[in-house]
């Protein structure tokens, strides 16, 4: 795949692999690094209230399913619709505690493919 070179004249707009002309201004924007934009501490307490939540109550799920129903003292459907309530406000709880410890990674992830 031979492209013949001609050089860029004052007029003539740079080539791009393809053949179509690139404007100017996004090669220039290309080749400048942009500067880390601030973190929003709204989108920053969403994105822990999340991975903390589902993280947590994800774990949780899986401790409930290693135990088994006990012999007496079940308490039915009733307790199970209850459990899944109690496990939700543990990952909520846990979550506010201590998601932002191990986000932290994971945010910084997140905010990179958004810019």
């Amino acid at each position: 795949m031979n492209m013949p070179l001609t050089p860029a004249g004052p007029l003539q707009a740079p080539q791009s692999r393809a053949g179509a002309p690139e404007p100017p201004f996004l090669a220039q924007q290309l080749r400048q690094p942009r500067p880390p934009a601030p973190a929003d501490p709204a989108l920053r307490e969403a994105f822990d209230d999340f991975v903390g939540e589902t993280f947590y109550g994800q774990m949780l799920g899986a401790m409930r399913k290693t135990l088994g129903k006990p012999a007496y003292f079940h308490g039915g459907r009733a307790e199970e619709v209850f459990q899944g309530q109690l496990d939700q406000i543990l990952a909520e709880r846990l979550s506010e505690a201590s998601a932002s410890q191990f986000t932290g990674p994971m945010f910084e992830l997140f905010h990179l493919q958004q810019r």
